[in-house]
């Protein structure tokens, strides 16, 4: 391969991140698992009888719900009885048999209170001889709000914050919030048995964990109502949490009322989970371009998380090896990642994840040739911003100083949206209707 211009390389790098983002569309990854093939429904490796069938139903939450919805009807039109899937305000998409209800995102509101009663009506309503299709994607969990009667929305959002600021992993979070909920953990699952269920998943967590994904609604809690007291004790917090919280999850210790459904329950007899989007799909398609246009690729990780700074710190180091030694691959190459980090925020400017991975690998390749470096969310936004993430390359803080810009000062305000802004480096997709958590790419020239 002949030496490239940066400017190829970076046109090289957008590419390679769009032929990730089309792998991982929501229409395209349902209809890659799900075809009708005469009366036989085919889902992945199952088929399934529609001739027996009743009624078909479409219910689910999630960022991509409308469009994978639309493709769930494209594929089985007039064969819909009904549906709701709650979206996120404005990720809409044209439908004739479900309904779309916009509701809050990432903090719940009482359209998604509204939205998730009306789903699991519907979910009631399914009898043995019904099919329920299931969609389900990130934010699926703030979308699908619906805590038990004897908790309040805001005291469920309390509750939630308390355990963000102890430091709780997502599992413990994830535990007290299914224990809290009518839907979460498995309750959708409960709702829709006996009818055949299906689950059409777009994965946005580390690891592909089912159970974390939307809090897991249709698919076994392995937690139980005594781990979550064991978790307010463990970081101390049983006497800050509503009262109303701990009072329920204590009657549910006590078996006053229903655990959430467990492997091998009944419920689970006729359901099928089904990842249909991951983040490595959209790695694995990102590596397939790349290695189109010319590039030695290296896929890092698929799980790659910690602070953004110092995921950026490695990944700069392994781009100065490549084009040092030839270690561990050989120039032209493509340094790919997937995954999702965190920003510590100690300033108070404005940014995403993905943005402040740029800048700071920005300034640790400071003065390398032909180093260029892409990093965005799959959704379309990072952070509280209209950008997607951002590109830069070695010759950033060169170009920044003639601009009267220092890139440190950016840094540590955490605000690498307007630094960007500045340098015409932000990547823009608006909105995509997915999420399967960030891509980045690493380009080292000859």
């Amino acid at each position: 391969m002949v030496r490239k211009e940066i400017s190829a390389m970076r046109e090289d790098a957008k590419k390679i991140f769009m032929a990730g983002l089309k792998a991982v569309e929501p229409g395209e990854a349902v209809r890659r698992y799900c075809s009708l093939e005469g009366e036989k429904l085919r889902v992945n490796d199952k088929r399934y009888d529609l001739s027996q069938i009743d009624n078909i139903f479409v219910l689910g939450a999630g960022k991509a719900g409308a469009p994978m919805a639309k493709a769930l009807e494209e594929i089985l039109g007039a064969r819909i009885k009904a549906g709701v899937v709650n979206v996120k305000y404005g990720h809409l998409a044209e439908l004739e048999k479900v309904r779309i209800n916009e509701a809050g995102h990432p903090v719940p509101d009482q359209k998604g209170i509204e939205g998730t009663k009306s789903i699991l009506d519907l979910a009631k309503r399914a009898n043995k001889s019904d099919l329920v299709l299931c969609v389900i994607s990130g934010g699926g969990s703030a979308l699908l709000p619906l805590p038990v009667e004897e908790v309040s929305l805001e005291e469920k959002q309390e509750t939630t914050k308390i355990l963000l600021e102890c430091g709780a992993t997502i599992h413990e979070i994830n535990a007290v919030r299914k224990h809290i909920s009518r839907i979460k953990g498995g309750g959708l699952a409960r709702a829709v048995y006996p009818a055949t269920l299906i689950s059409l998943i777009l994965s946005d967590v580390i690891g592909d964990n089912l159970d974390v994904i939307a809090s897991g609604p249709t698919v076994p809690d392995s937690s139980t109502f005594q781990d979550c007291l064991s978790i307010f004790d463990r970081y101390g917090i049983r006497e800050k949490v509503p009262a109303s919280v701990l009072e329920y999850i204590q009657k549910g210790a006590k078996g006053k009322v229903p655990e959430t459904p467990k492997l091998g329950e009944p419920v689970f007899e006729n359901t099928q989970n089904l990842i249909v989007g991951s983040n490595l799909q959209c790695v694995l398609a990102a590596q397939k371009k790349a290695l189109a246009l010319g590039y030695n690729t290296l896929i890092l990780s698929t799980m790659i998380e910690g602070e953004t700074k110092d995921v950026a710190k490695v990944h700069a180091a392994i781009a100065k090896e490549i084009k040092s030694t030839g270690n561990p691959i050989k120039i032209p190459a493509c340094v790919l990642s997937g995954g999702e980090t965190t920003v510590t925020i100690k300033g108070k400017g404005l940014g995403g994840r993905n943005q402040e991975f740029v800048l700071a690998l920005g300034l640790d390749v400071d003065g390398w040739d032909q180093i260029v470096a892409l990093s965005a969310g799959t959704d379309g936004t990072d952070g509280p911003t209209d950008a997607a993430g951002a590109i830069t390359d070695g010759t950033m803080v060169q170009k920044a100083k003639k601009k009267g810009l220092d890139p440190w000062d950016y840094l540590m305000n955490n605000d690498s949206y307007h630094f960007f802004e500045k340098m015409d480096d932000l990547l823009k997709t608006g909105p995509t209707n997915t999420n399967v958590m960030d891509l980045r790419i690493i380009l080292i020239g000859s």
